[in-house]
């Protein structure tokens, strides 16, 4: 058992290291201040780091075979709501944090093939996902683009895998030729994207041909609500089937929030519908979905929620709380 889990699922953990991968993008290395053996995890998961007043989530681009470090990588950007300046200007080696998770949203599906497509800082998630395909012997490939060589992270490590890797450098080539790289649907193969909003939307408009459940993104943000998608608040009924209350929504005010005043106890984070970790069960009524995390077949089902974005689209919803 990991002695830094404390009750709350919070992970107790020290800074080790903390290294400058390209201009503006440093990773950050941490490990339990006992040594003890932290817990596992799969390509494509993320931390909840917490910091004073706020939590980010980073995904994880360390080795997940080695079980006594976390290595994540944090971009400086100019418009931070105080995640990456704080990374960055006030996060020192030996300082204590602590860490929610690992969290896994955007987990390495099975396939004949991989066609990896990264922007920018996006590389994160991807470096142990393509690790993990050349370790299994998939065909795959990386499209990696940036806007000048010095701002792409991991450069270093990418190199290992020769002509598999395209570094595509704004400066140098242009931007990235989506329609180059995915006007022709391959059906053995999975797509997995990550980047800024600009990218992602490109790229899902460019999958639209493929075979469903090709595409695979992760976002650092919440995406914009699509054309046609509703954004009018009204009140409904929740009722928490487990804990035997029935609360009522107002607009304007979220199911986690109204959950949370009713002292019924869920795992939350970005409160933006990015994270997963309010992620819960529906046992009946509508959901109209606002998050950025489920594909279009599981906003279908309505089996799941993200209790801090997403509404009802009936009077009622009943859920597993």
């Amino acid at each position: 058992m990991n002695e830094s889990l404390d009750d709350d699922g919070v992970l107790d953990l020290r800074v080790e290291q903390i290294r400058r991968e390209a201009d503006g993008v440093v990773s950050v290395t941490l490990v339990d201040p006992g040594g003890a053996a932290l817990p596992a995890w799969t390509p494509g998961a993320h931390l909840d780091l917490e910091l004073p007043g706020l939590i980010r989530q980073y995904s994880l681009c360390g080795d997940p075979a080695d079980r006594y470090t976390y290595r994540f990588a944090v971009l400086r950007e100019q418009s931070s709501r105080g995640g990456s300046r704080y990374v960055h200007d006030t996060l020192r080696v030996g300082d204590p944090v602590e860490v929610g998770g690992p969290r896994n949203r955007f987990a390495l599906e099975p396939a004949e093939s991989y066609f990896f497509l990264a922007g920018g800082i996006g590389i994160t998630p991807l470096l142990p996902m393509m690790a993990a395909a050349e370790a299994s012997g998939a065909r795959w490939s990386l499209a990696y683009g940036g806007r000048q060589r010095s701002s792409m992270a991991f450069l270093d490590e990418l190199a290992a895998y020769g002509d598999k890797v395209d570094l595509v450098v704004e400066a140098e080539r242009g931007p990235l030729d989506l329609d180059l790289l995915l006007g022709t649907p391959e059906p053995d193969t999975a797509v997995y994207c990550c980047g800024p909003e600009g990218l992602l939307a490109a790229v899902e408009q460019r999958c639209t041909s493929w075979p469903e459940g090709s595409l695979h993104l992760e976002r650092f943000k919440a995406k914009s609500p699509a054309a046609g998608e509703s954004t009018h608040d009204r009140e409904f009924e929740v009722v928490c089937e487990r804990s035997g209350t029935s609360l009522r929504v107002p607009a304007g005010r979220s199911v986690l929030d109204c959950v949370e005043d009713a002292g019924i106890d869920v795992n939350s984070a970005c409160r933006d519908g990015v994270c997963g970790s309010c992620e819960t069960k529906v046992l009946a009524g509508e959901v109209e979905h606002r998050d950025s995390l489920l594909t279009a077949s599981e906003r279908e089902s309505g089996r799941t929620m993200m209790l801090c974005v997403s509404r009802a689209a009936s009077d009622q919803l009943v859920l597993d709380l």
